[in-house]
């Protein structure tokens, strides 16, 4: 296969993603790089501040770029972005599923027990996690139903795999998410075709607003649930949003179209690693 060939298939350009959560640190990361390869991007996110300044740095370098404030746990909001996006657009070829997050309550402290933990939060961040992956695509996927082509990318963890500590609620609604992730796979090609893929990518330990303080002390030091990580990391460090952009690029453009029902670890190699 030539070279030619080969980069013509990470194309993206006039592609329209549209990026749940896309306002946060990994959902803009993803927004600013494809938005400088040429896609149409649609920001998704409930903080107007943060998705209205993201769009105007991306208009300004030239992208193509829209904010819409949507909740991902609202069908009815999104089912009215989707149609306005198919109005101006035409389409939908991507759905990022970027939105996500943790509550304290559905997190085991330091000090605490299995039997601290606050049903509430638990089941907060499930929708949020779940649902807020599950409802996007039961609206979005629906265009892409019509369209006969389509890309899924969902958020999974590394917590979803391994039963890393503390992170109760978050893992159990991660490990959800890679379940459902194999089953809409499944669902969309053996009921719509090939065209339309789904498939997830488990990004390894990033430093981010959520999790700083478990992974660092207020001198930049590392915890020593921080350093446990890095100790089990063959990469020795902590990811950058930055390092996501390619795999997911790979995933969302035709150089994986054989490619659906995966998880794929961005991650160090901590997947990998079993501490020996």
């Amino acid at each position: 296969m030539s070279r030619t060939s080969t980069s013509g298939k990470f194309n993206i350009k006039d592609k329209v993603i549209v990026i749940t959560g896309g306002e946060g640190i990994l959902g803009g990361t993803l927004a600013t790089a494809f938005a400088s390869l040429g896609a149409v991007i649609i920001i998704l996110g409930i903080n107007e501040e943060s998705g209205t300044r993201l769009k105007q740095d991306i208009a300004e370098a030239g992208g193509r770029v829209e904010f819409y404030k949507t909740n991902v746990l609202h069908r009815d909001e999104l089912t009215r972005v989707s149609a306005e996006i198919v109005r101006q657009f035409g389409r939908i070829d991507a759905l990022i599923n970027a939105a996500g997050g943790n509550l304290s309550g559905a997190t085991i402290g330091e000090h605490e027990t299995f039997f601290d933990l606050d049903p509430d939060d638990f089941r907060k961040v499930s929708e949020l996690n779940l649902d807020g992956t599950v409802i996007p695509s039961l609206v979005f996927a629906e265009q892409m139903s019509h369209q006969k082509k389509g890309v899924i990318l969902n958020f999974s963890s590394m917590t979803s795999q391994r039963a890393v500590s503390r992170v109760a609620g978050y893992s159990a609604a991660k490990a959800a998410v890679d379940n459902f992730t194999k089953w809409l796979a499944v669902e969309m090609a053996t009921k719509f075709g090939e065209g339309i893929r789904v498939n997830a990518i488990a990004p390894g330990f990033l430093v981010t607003k959520q999790n700083r303080e478990l992974l660092l002390d207020k001198n930049n030091k590392l915890t020593p649930r921080g350093k446990s990580i890095i100790d089990h990391t063959p990469f020795g460090r902590f990811g950058e949003p930055e390092e996501l952009t390619g795999t997911v690029l790979w995933l969302i453009s035709d150089a994986s179209s054989f490619v659906t029902g995966s998880v794929i670890p961005v991650d160090g190699g901590f997947s990998a690693y079993s501490g020996v």
